[in-house]
């Protein structure tokens, strides 16, 4: 399914080059109230913990400050965004990095311009986890083989790194059978027996927990304890064509990473601005790390991977043209 959508990226994007459709590569300007001019930029998201920087941002001024009126617009998962980015419908995005990767080696002109989220390293308290039910007798990562799993989206960092977790416990990752279902849904669809086991970010991961789901793996950290998971990226266009914008947004983005590694308890209270959660999940919600910097031997092993599952079709990214700034 995602080959499908980054397939149909590739050919909207070949319209835009010939038509020049699509937003303008700094977005629309508006009058603010103090008469200053404000560059709209319309930004792809998912509603996961991992986003929480960009609306802590957003309500601080640090996007403002540099003449940015942020719009963001929610999406199932980070392959559904990279069209959207490519297209022109968004000026940026955010994407794990494993599909941003998979987009590369299709010819989609992405880039990354600011990390995203990160591992927290954490075993059994990661920002995602795979879970089942109380009494399942699924035991650890090893008896998923033969088992459906829920992703939010196919061939991404889901998969994959669930994938890895499997190996790394001895059993056969062949034999895992992923499922596609939005996050949100997730906790509903394991309580009700739809899936054996999902694989979970925030705020999901603590509503299925309050269900009564256990954790078997931790795919994030088991890959890599410094496992760079999503960045915010844009299209090779607007890049190459307005670099201040991007200069602008990526200062603003980073300066919002520090601050909500900061103020770990605002970014929690800022869920509740893009998700319903109730007080008690937001209270023990898994943060994930959030470092300004790409951690590129993590992304390296994350690209051999899916060399290795056959996702990239036997193409290899190109990491460094990618993620480097």
């Amino acid at each position: 399914m995602q080959r499908r959508v980054l397939g149909l990226a590739v050919a909207v994007v070949t319209l835009v080059g010939a038509a020049g459709c699509g937003s303008s590569d700094a977005g629309s300007g508006s009058s603010s109230a103090s008469g200053g001019k404000k560059t709209q930029v319309t930004v792809g998201v998912i509603p996961i913990v991992d986003v929480a920087p960009l609306y802590l941002g957003q309500k601080k001024g640090f996007f403002a400050d540099r003449g940015i009126e942020l719009k963001m617009v929610t999406a199932q998962g980070g392959a559904a965004i990279i069209p959207g980015v490519v297209s022109g419908q968004f000026q940026f995005g955010f994407s794990n990095t494993t599909s941003l990767m998979l987009a590369q080696t299709k010819g989609v002109p992405v880039k990354s311009v600011v990390n995203g989220a990160a591992s927290n390293g954490k075993v059994g308290a990661d920002v995602t986890g795979v879970l089942v039910k109380k009494d399942s007798p699924v035991k650890s990562a090893k008896d998923l083989a033969g088992r459906s799993v829920a992703v939010n989206t196919l061939q991404n960092i889901g998969d994959t790194t669930v994938r890895e977790s499997v190996r790394q416990d001895g059993g056969d990752p062949a034999k895992v059978k992923f499922v596609e279902i939005p996050f949100d849904q997730m906790p509903a669809a394991l309580d009700g027996g739809r899936v054996d086991a999902a694989w979970m970010g925030e705020p999901a991961q603590t509503i299925a927990k309050a269900q009564g789901a256990r954790v078997v793996a931790s795919p994030f950290a088991e890959t890599d304890p410094k496992l760079t998971v999503a960045t915010w990226f844009t299209s090779a266009r607007i890049a190459q064509q307005n670099p201040e914008l991007v200069k602008k947004f990526t200062e603003a983005m980073t300066q919002s990473l520090e601050y909500a590694t900061a103020h770990p308890d605002e970014a929690r209270q800022i869920l509740t601005v893009y998700t319903k959660i109730s007080g008690d999940v937001q209270d023990r919600l898994i943060l994930p790390s959030w470092p300004a910097q790409v951690d590129m031997a993590s992304l390296e092993k994350l690209a051999a991977l899916g060399e290795q599952d056959g996702i990239f079709g036997g193409k290899k990214p190109d990491i460094q043209t990618l993620f480097s700034r």
